[in-house]
């Protein structure tokens, strides 16, 4: 099942002109591993990411504000809103926010970033995620 997910989301990201495929590190409902992948829109972008652990998790969140930090066109910070999905025992359905910074190195095609994920899980049983802090590390191919 993983890796059907994986060459989906490669597919996915070939075809939908992905800037950058990585990975995330960090907790994502019990999950500790992430395919992660930003696609841009104008000066927007969807940061989709692809979660494996105990269960399989798929977040697809519209960061509205991505900007140079400190007039530094390599440190961004980004922020943004959309929906979270966990297929567990039971299938789950939320609203998650994101807010993070990242750095492009220059000389590179490699970002390294820094996010938290705060989530309100709405469908199976109401609760609120407030752990999710993780690391990406993706590949830049533009």
């Amino acid at each position: 099942m993983q890796k059907i997910v994986l060459v989906c989301l490669m597919f996915f990201a070939y075809h939908m002109s992905a800037q950058e495929i990585g990975v995330r590190f960090g907790d994502m409902y019990g999950n500790n591993i992430a395919l992660d992948a930003t696609i841009p829109i104008k000066n927007k972008r969807i940061h989709a990411t692809v979660s494996f652990g105990g269960n399989v998790g798929v977040d697809a969140i519209y960061d509205f504000a991505v900007a140079s930090m400190f007039r530094s066109p390599d440190l961004r910070y980004y922020a943004g809103v959309g929906l979270t999905t966990l297929f567990a025992s039971e299938f789950k359905l939320g609203v998650m926010g994101e807010v993070g910074i990242e750095y492009g190195f220059p000389r590179t095609p490699l970002t390294i970033g820094l996010d938290y994920r705060p989530a309100i899980m709405v469908i199976e049983n109401m609760d609120f995620i407030y752990g999710n802090f993780g690391l990406n590390v993706r590949y830049r191919f533009k």
